[in-house]
């Protein structure tokens, strides 16, 4: 497939949202831009913002919320548009 992966930039732990209250950054169908933030990854109790690089349409998330993740680890998968 064509599908181009969303991968984390470093090692820490993953989350879909902002906060626990409120909706997931994207969901699976969501269309994205290179500036679209995506989840943050929480390391050293710093929050990064983690954004899409790329123009495209979400269609998996890869990742179970507040796991954690490896450096380079595929976070989520685009279909290019």
């Amino acid at each position: 497939s064509n599908e181009i992966e969303v991968k984390s930039p470093m090692i820490g732990t993953f989350f879909r949202a902002p906060s626990p209250e409120s909706g997931s950054y994207v969901e699976v169908g969501a269309e994205v831009n290179a500036d679209t933030v995506v989840c943050i990854i929480e390391a050293m109790k710093v929050m990064n913002e983690i954004k899409a690089e790329v123009n495209g349409v979400i269609t998996q998330v890869l990742v179970e919320n507040a796991k954690p993740v490896e450096f380079g680890q595929p976070l989520f998968k685009v279909r290019p548009v």
